[in-house]
């Protein structure tokens, strides 16, 4: 059986034909070129990560972190705040704005932990609540303390 004539793509490259962007030799020509320039520094991109690496996980899981810290301590300034505004209002029993806070703090998810039970105190002209914790712990180890404190004045009949 008788070979298929060369055509043009299957010839080898002449040493005197240029090459070009569409030229045999291209590509040979670039792999040299990119191993020539990196000489003594091939291979220092995987070292480089390896470095580098561990600071950016770091900095990724404290940013995570700071964003629960947060979030839990706005879980409890709600919570205070909701403590706040049932036991203000118009002769209310008393309990009634730390019954109010825990059940906010139980429906709020897990974003606070470790919570006693908010303590609020009520005066002849004001409520204070407060709820402490601790914020959800994303990295082992670390815990934050959360208190938040809400006031409010309590509503009763004045003279004008």
């Amino acid at each position: 059986m008788p070979r298929p004539a060369r055509t043009g793509r299957s010839r080898p490259a002449d040493a005197g034909r240029p090459t070009g962007l569409r030229g045999p030799g291209r590509i040979t020509v670039v792999v040299r070129g990119r191993l020539a320039e990196g000489g003594a520094e091939r291979g220092a991109n995987p070292v480089e990560l390896a470095v580098v690496m561990p600071a950016i996980l770091v900095l990724l899981f404290a940013s995570i972190q700071l964003g629960v810290w947060f979030v839990a301590r706005s879980t409890a300034l709600n919570a205070a705040q909701t403590g706040v505004n049932a036991q203000r209002t118009l002769q209310a029993p008393a309990g009634t704005g730390r019954v109010r806070a825990t059940n906010y703090l139980r429906a709020a998810g897990d974003w606070l932990v470790d919570w006693p039970p908010p303590t609020c105190t009520t005066t002849a002209t004001e409520v204070t609540c407060t709820v402490t914790g601790r914020s959800l712990s994303v990295i082992p180890g670390v815990q934050f303390r959360v208190r938040q404190t809400a006031h409010g004045t309590v509503e009763r009949w004045t003279t004008g």
